[in-house]
């Protein structure tokens, strides 16, 4: 792939090897919480406005393309539409979609187990931002943790996005700051990305550790309310475990789901086609017996013994 030379490269830091990517990720991630320190000295309206709009647009690019499109195939679209919201997803610091896709599937494979890339029985802080500083963890090796996108990787746009992907938001950053000045730097690039990657992070650590349990999925996932309002839906992850490819997450009407309104509305207008959802029998098959009331120390153990912990 070409750029299996960054993760070969390591360093002895603090008892364990740190790489390129890992260097990297700390310095995107603490450049982006500096630079959200400014925001109280560089406030106007418009640079806030400018950050809501760019918090729903590429946040629901992450849900809809990342996630539930590519990782999980709950729909289709046409390939400039996939193409499109897969570019916007990239402007969020969340690494170019074959890495999404990839930790994404290994953590459904490997769920709240010692192989998942970022499961609290790892601790708490290592599911919501460690992980991300621990390129061996996630992958063990480049190659290896390519091996599971591979009908992403014939494709030429998202082989492009991965050899390049971190040079997209950087100039996003710059075309911000030419039109807005420090104001939009500081709130439309750090603000709205700061915000958004811990409502993700929040979906691996406070979704598999508080909330509620409604379905029987043997793991850890909870359904959050305050996640889903904050990360546009992906906060009903309880409801995602029990039915991962479904296109729709907030599965009651009062489960607050914006990445779904947006795909039911491109159903609507035809541009969204094979979009899956769980039938009713599939509901009942998952759904937990008025008479049994899953138990914490019952969930973690049979989640341990999976897992062989």
């Amino acid at each position: 792939m070409g750029r299996s030379w960054v993760t070969q490269w390591r360093v002895e830091f603090l008892g364990r090897e740190w790489n390129f990517v890992d260097i990297s990720s700390v310095v995107v991630v603490l450049g982006l919480h500096c630079l959200t320190l400014l925001a109280p000295f560089h406030f106007n309206w418009d640079a806030f406005w400018v950050a809501v709009a760019l918090y729903f647009a590429t946040g629901v690019s992450v849900n809809l393309s990342y996630h539930r499109q590519l990782s999980h195939r709950s729909f289709k679209l046409p390939k400039w539409l996939e193409y499109f919201f897969a570019y916007c997803a990239v402007l969020s610091f969340q690494r170019s979609p074959l890495e999404w896709v990839s930790i994404h599937r290994s953590h459904h494979q490997f769920t709240d187990t010692p192989k998942d890339p970022h499961s609290p029985v790892r601790g708490l802080w290592y599911s919501h931002i460690g992980w991300v500083f621990d390129y061996r963890s996630r992958f063990g090796s480049y190659e290896a943790g390519m091996k599971n996108v591979g009908d992403l990787i014939r494709d030429p746009f998202y082989r492009f996005l991965q050899h390049t992907y971190p040079l997209h938001a950087i100039s996003f950053g710059a075309l911000l700051y030419a039109v807005g000045g420090l104001p939009f730097l500081v709130w439309g690039l750090g603000v709205r990305s700061v915000v958004f990657l811990h409502a993700t992070f929040g979906i691996n650590s406070i979704c598999h550790t508080w909330g509620q349990v409604v379905w029987d999925t043997g793991d850890l996932s909870r359904n959050n309310w305050l996640i889903g309002l904050m990360a546009h839906g992906e906060g009903w992850h309880n409801n995602h475990h029990a039915f991962e490819q479904s296109a729709r997450h907030g599965l009651e009407w009062w489960q607050i789901d914006v990445t779904w309104y947006v795909i039911r509305f491109l159903e609507v207008v035809g541009l969204a086609t094979d979009v899956k959802r769980p039938t009713e029998t599939q509901k009942k098959r998952k759904a937990l017996s008025n008479n049994y009331k899953i138990s914490e120390e019952k969930l973690e153990t049979k989640v341990i013994n999976n897992g062989k912990l």
